[in-house]
């Protein structure tokens, strides 16, 4: 194709870089009078196709659309095709997890009888956002901004404190692009540049324009501009997760995860603001620490959310993890043992995909035989922060229960509170730069650039209210678990983007210590169905010692129940007398119509255990279940209701309603889509079709 109709750029060019610049459109022209710039080149539109800020004819969003979906077509072609020469030649080394490599050395060590520094022999990595002096400005994850920044001035606090015990520092790992992602890299081009495009440039021209921008993201298969959680670095490519290289590592500090989990350091540094390090601590099957907010200085560290952003660290070994946590927090290493409570948060562990005999059950038998341990609690973490954190209500959607509706609205606050402190640290630069950016993470960079939140004091005052509960209900001894994911980590492959759903549970669990300002340990629980899993426990903001000890004190336990739990396999039901089985579900039926939800569970169990084979006990079960909050365990006694009856109404409700508070929005659509087939009139099952359809969208 030649080119025809271009110029220079004009005021309403709109900027996206071709990788060939001799294919172009064409468009015939005998009088211009307006422009669309691909790259360098500007395609100049025929007489009356006006782009002005009065109005654009349809003519006009016709060709500005069609230029762009040949310009997207072109850009996602090429990208391709160096994704497919170079994945010939792709080399791994050290997983892909360093942006640069180096050594900087630590302190001399003191001279006899003083002792050794306390991290002599140790080697350890730092995120592409720690600055160090001497060295390139850290690239946030993306070129550009290492491009317009000098070199730091000075080394980042923590970086030095380590250095002067006796750690050395061998260079920086890859970074999701502005510490936004959360998954490492899901669909990620491998160092390619090709398939990405400036989308800021995009958006400000649609605001001279008429043309909506919703409508030219999805020309590109763009995820809705809202909670965009894939991560991707299209710039250094996606480090490979030694668990499994088929699975992403998990953002935002994926290269230092790597690095830990690949022993190619003993530890690593990195910054969590919603889950930065939580989550690829996670899905590698490492050791992750979030100390307290504010804790530790974070003076050299590039800024993504000032209220919640904290440094974090990495380590394969807890005896690692805690000597790292007490040189940097420059606590103790003496002090009385405390008597500690753990308390499980029954309602998050509902959102897990994983038996509780492989989670909360190895806790629990882990700590029976350990003094100062008191036995585990439970308790439904919604319901206490739905009573003590009154501003949550402005972010609370209504819901047919109230369940994860409370985490959601938390995670709601989380979220809008890094967009607007995000743009207040960053909204210059972009006007200023228009930095490429991996598509993925467009959407979430757009959301955050262009946020607007009037009333910012609210989701302070929801931070404020959250600080006070935790600390209120852990004291100095308390320590709350709950899953630190709810799903698997993702295949690398992933070509759609995630669903909301995914989302919800993920930050769900995320906004609890992110919000609070609280300390999280992601604790890794070796393996299910070859999918690493963890556990996570959150102390009062200030009690990071406490956490740090308590991982020391209870992992040689965890481990033996860890491998008591991987080799034990699920105990059969056994069928017993039908007359006597009808007896407990008549009891299980007095019991529910009195509001004993315990009891009648224990009932319809009793039941099932004499005769598995009846549809009602499991479907009764599940409707106890429901009433308890137990969401999960009420989807499976529904899910086998209905294999054992495909007509079982009740079941596909009390199903789609578990789904529903699972936060599983497409699944409980369907159930409830399959009830109102059953029963065309069924009032409940039409009310919900048309709440989810709307929430879905």
């Amino acid at each position: 194709m030649s080119i025809h109709g271009f110029r220079e750029r004009g005021r309403h060019a709109c900027s996206f870089p071709l990788l060939n610049p001799a294919k172009t459109l064409r468009l015939p022209s005998s009088s211009i009078r307006s422009s669309i710039s691909f790259g360098r080149f500007e395609m100049e539109l025929p007489k009356g196709l006006s782009l002005g800020r009065g109005g654009a004819s349809t003519t006009a969003k016709v060709a500005i659309v069609v230029g762009i979906t040949v310009a997207g077509v072109l850009i996602v072609a090429e990208a391709a095709r160096r994704r497919r020469r170079r994945s010939r030649h792709l080399d791994v080394k050290d997983f892909g997890a360093f942006v640069e490599r180096f050594e900087i050395y630590p302190s001399p060590q003191p001279p006899p009888p003083a002792a050794r520094h306390r991290l002599s022999d140790l080697k350890f990595a730092v995120s592409d956002n720690f600055e160090i002096e001497g060295f390139v400005a850290a690239g946030y994850g993306n070129p550009d901004w290492k491009r317009t920044h000098e070199p730091g001035s000075q080394t980042a606090v923590v970086v030095s404190w380590l250095l002067k015990n006796g750690a050395t520092c061998v260079g920086r790992t890859v970074l999701d692009e502005f510490a936004f992602g959360l998954m490492g890299g899901v669909n990620a081009g491998h160092y390619s540049r090709a398939s990405n495009f400036n989308l800021l440039n995009m958006f400000c021209f649609c605001k001279t324009s008429t043309v909506k921008l919703e409508k030219i993201v999805q020309f590109f298969g763009i995820s809705d501009v809202t909670l965009s959680v894939t991560g991707e670095n299209l710039h250094y490519g996606t480090p490979y997760n030694p668990e499994l290289p088929s699975l992403v590592p998990g953002g935002s500090c994926s290269g230092s995860a790597v690095a830990v989990a690949a022993e190619l350091v003993d530890f690593a540094l990195g910054t969590d603001t919603i889950g930065g390090v939580r989550i690829p601590s996670a899905f590698c099957g490492v050791f992750g620490f979030r100390p307290s907010h504010g804790i530790l200085s974070m003076l050299g560290i590039l800024a993504n959310s000032q209220t919640l952003d904290t440094i974090g660290w990495f380590a394969r070994d807890p005896s690692i993890l805690h000597c790292v946590g007490h040189i940097l927090l420059q606590a103790s290493p003496l002090g009385l043992k405390r008597t500690r409570r753990f308390i499980l948060a029954d309602d998050c562990f509902q959102l897990l995909r994983v038996p509780k005999q492989r989670t909360v059950d190895v806790l629990s038998k882990a700590i029976e035989n350990l003094s100062g341990y008191q036995p585990c609690k439970h308790m439904n973490i919604s319901q206490y922060l739905m009573t003590n954190v009154l501003s949550l209500k402005e972010f609370t959607e209504p819901t047919p229960k109230e369940g994860t509706s409370i985490l959601k609205a938390v995670s709601s606050a989380m979220v809008l509170l890094q967009r607007c402190e995000f743009k207040l640290n960053h909204e210059e630069w972009f006007n200023t730069v228009k930095p490429r950016i991996g598509v993925r993470n467009s959407s979430q960079v757009l959301a955050a650039v262009n946020s607007t939140q009037d009333n910012t004091k609210s989701l302070y005052k929801v931070r404020a209210e959250m600080r006070s509960a935790l600390n209120s209900l852990l004291k100095d001894d308390g320590i709350l678990v709950i899953p630190t994911v709810a799903d698997f980590p993702f295949k690398r492959d992933l070509r759609k983007k995630l669903t909301c759903e995914i989302e919800d549970r993920l930050h769900a669990l995320l906004s609890i210590a992110g919000m609070s300002g609280c300390c999280q340990v992601t604790v890794p629980l070796g393996k299910y169905e070859e999918y690493p899993i963890s556990i996570s426990f959150i102390a009062a903001h200030g009690a990071d010692k406490l956490l740090l000890d308590t991982i020391v004190d209870i992992y040689p336990s965890l481990q033996e129940q860890i491998s008591v739990a991987s080799n034990s396999g699920p105990i059969p039901y056994i069928n017993g007398d039908m007359d006597a089985a009808e007896l407990l579900k008549e009891k299980g039926n007095a019991a529910y119509k009195g509001k004993q939800w315990n009891k009648a569970a224990s009932f319809y169990s009793e039941a099932i255990k004499l005769n598995d084979t009846n549809a009602t006990y499991y479907c009764n079960r599940a409707a106890a279940y429901l009433e308890l909050g137990c969401f999960q365990q009420a989807e499976a006694d529904c899910s086998q209701a209905i294999s054992l009856d495909k007509k079982n109404v009740k079941a596909y409700l009390r199903r789609g309603t578990a789904r529903e508070m699972l936060l599983c929005y497409k699944e409980a659509l369907q159930d409830f889509k399959h009830a109102s087939v059953l029963e065309p009139q069924n009032k409940t099952a039409l009310a919900a079709e048309k709440r989810l359809s709307k929430l879905i969208g």
